[in-house]
């Protein structure tokens, strides 16, 4: 428990910024989720539209520093490889990382 008047708001700051961060990154996650259901449900245009309004969430939460940038790059980065597949007609349940044998249950 902090003993000073700066300790005690500090604390006071930190769980002020840390329900907001969840609120960010309970959107973001939303809205990914959002998307990853339209291009399962074979909706490419929506899933352009949905991606469009994730993406301005995912640089608004890097730009504040809620996530980091590059984590904002990478998400915005697979999302955009899956509907650039899904626009191909292949919907794969997650994409293949480079580099990485597929496992296999023995």
């Amino acid at each position: 428990m902090p003993h000073s008047a700066s300790a005690k708001k500090r604390h006071r700051q930190n769980l002020r910024d840390r329900e907001q961060n969840r609120v960010v990154k309970s959107e973001i996650r939303s809205k990914i989720r959002k998307v990853l259901e339209a291009i399962t449900g074979g909706d490419v245009a929506t899933a352009k539209e949905q991606f469009k309004g994730m993406t301005k969430s995912t640089d608004r939460a890097a730009s504040l520093g809620t996530i980091h940038r590059n984590r904002a790059a990478r998400i915005k980065s697979r999302i955009s490889a899956r509907i650039k597949n899904a626009e191909k007609g292949t919907v794969a349940s997650k994409p293949a990382v480079k580099g990485r044998k597929a496992a296999t249950k023995a």
